[in-house]
């Protein structure tokens, strides 16, 4: 059964829902050790005046998980906080200006194979994005998922890698399959705000193309 989220259009109820089930949710974060701090921004945003989350294309000429699926996102700078590492990376990578009480809150730390803690910062924006201009050298194409899409039953695929004995995550969106630590990050926001599920993520492997 469809949540009242993926009914509501994109409205200040839609934004409010959401805030206040971030704001019920408690957060685990992972201590950063030597792992290099990280952030991304799950953003709200509007299709065909609906809900959606954001998405990019990482940009071929990458030297570091070029043409990937990914949430805009980078590491922190020295004294930054993830909060504002988000916003500025929404900045640089797509060119969305946002300010800093457009945060709706944050979820889960996710570590990554490569050695990062991504911190994934939950932001509203106030206008359809489809018109925004991706910076060519970091991002080849800017996409929706929406919120219609990740609710669908069965969208969370889970394959066993069996060298190591973990359990590997996808999500089959419309848009493409997409892995961990992407898919991670957009299936607890799935679970805590479309869903209402304090469902944790952090113990999902990713596959190998997505961290070697």
């Amino acid at each position: 059964m469809a949540t009242p989220l993926t009914r509501f259009a994109y409205d200040e109820r839609l934004r409010d829902y959401a805030r206040g089930q971030l704001a019920s949710f408690e957060r685990i974060a992972q201590p950063l050790g030597d792992l290099k701090a990280a952030a991304v921004a799950v953003v709200l945003s509007s299709y065909d005046g609906l809900g959606s989350v954001l998405l990019t294309r990482r940009a071929k000429s990458l030297r570091a998980h070029s043409g990937q699926w990914a949430l805009p996102g980078g590491r922190l700078d020295p004294g930054e906080s993830a909060m504002d590492a988000a916003l500025r990376e929404l900045e640089e990578e797509v060119n969305l200006l946002l300010p800093a009480n457009s945060i709706l809150g944050v979820l889960d730390d996710y570590i990554t194979r490569s050695g990062f803690r991504i911190t994934p910062v939950v932001v509203w924006a106030d206008r359809d994005t489809r018109g925004l201009k991706p910076n060519p050298s970091e991002v080849a194409s800017i996409h929706s998922a929406t919120f219609s899409d990740l609710a669908k039953d069965h969208v969370a695929k889970f394959h066993v890698n069996s060298d190591e004995g973990t359990e590997i995550l996808s999500l089959q969106l419309t848009l493409d399959q997409i892995f961990a630590p992407t898919a991670a990050v957009l299936y607890q926001f799935r679970e805590v705000v479309l869903m209402g599920r304090d469902t944790r993520v952090a113990h999902y492997d990713q596959p190998p193309f997505a961290w070697r």
